[in-house]
């Protein structure tokens, strides 16, 4: 019966990855000097990392997937608390005993137990190397003045996989500390309002740390074809992946 039970708990596995993978999300490989990193292009903010035998959910969301059907995380990341970032139902899918999630302080009250790291710290969690960055708003706020993202509220990450460094912004502008960032070979910048980035602005940031590679999400209805254009003899390359 135990066997007959392994047997069963192994099948459901294989199906649930057979599923996901039957799905109509877009994947890019890159190499890294620790073998390959392949980033799945979930949707909005929403994106899943395969690197060195770990599966690594960023911002899981239940809109984006579902979430029932993917591979369990060994490493999920959430940048902030808002609903289209942080989805307690989607975390509960996908968690399993030795699951480490970071998150930030108003994270961590909807869903304890996690590694909360502030804007500047640095930690090892699962043998990468992960720093949390500010990411916030100055121009665009609510109506009663209040920033969409408030200054020290979000994080965003800079996780380096070998040699490869990914910068995953979260939901920000074109903010003064994107000039620190070094050696950023991936990043995910994003690019719609009144939450984030025109693509004037998506443009500046990226011009600030000169990525190899930059991909905008969570741009809604925003015309990418625009930064496109801005960045055409930059350097940079820009790719578009379904991240609306």
């Amino acid at each position: 019966m135990e066997k007959l039970l392994v047997l069963t708990g192994m099948f459901t596995c294989a199906l649930a990855l057979s599923v996901f993978a039957q799905g109509s999300f877009e994947e890019d490989v890159f190499s890294t000097s620790k073998g390959d990193l392949k980033i799945t292009f979930i949707g909005h903010g929403t994106l899943m990392i395969a690197f060195d035998g770990k599966i690594i959910h960023v911002d899981p969301v239940m809109r984006e997937a579902g979430y029932g059907k993917m591979p369990e995380a060994d490493i999920i990341l959430v940048t902030h608390e808002h609903g289209d970032h942080l989805d307690t139902d989607a975390i509960v899918k996908i968690v399993k005993d030795n699951t480490r999630i970071v998150y930030t302080e108003r994270c961590a009250k909807e869903y304890p137990g996690g590694i909360v790291m502030k804007n500047g710290d640095r930690e090892t969690v699962g043998g990468l190397d992960i720093e949390a960055v500010p990411a916030y708003n100055i121009l665009h706020k609510r109506d009663g003045g209040e920033p969409y993202h408030p200054k020290g509220n979000g994080n965003g990450y800079v996780v380096t996989f070998g040699d490869t460094r990914v910068y995953i912004a979260g939901d920000t502008e074109n903010i003064p500390e994107m000039k620190a960032l070094k050696d950023i070979d991936i990043a995910f910048l994003p690019m719609n309002l009144p939450y984030t980035m025109t693509p004037e602005m998506c443009a500046e940031a990226a011009k600030m740390f000169m990525p190899k590679v930059l991909y905008p999400y969570h741009y809604g209805r925003t015309d990418t074809s625009r930064l496109v254009e801005l960045l055409d003899g930059s350097g940079i390359e820009v790719r578009i992946r379904k991240l609306q």
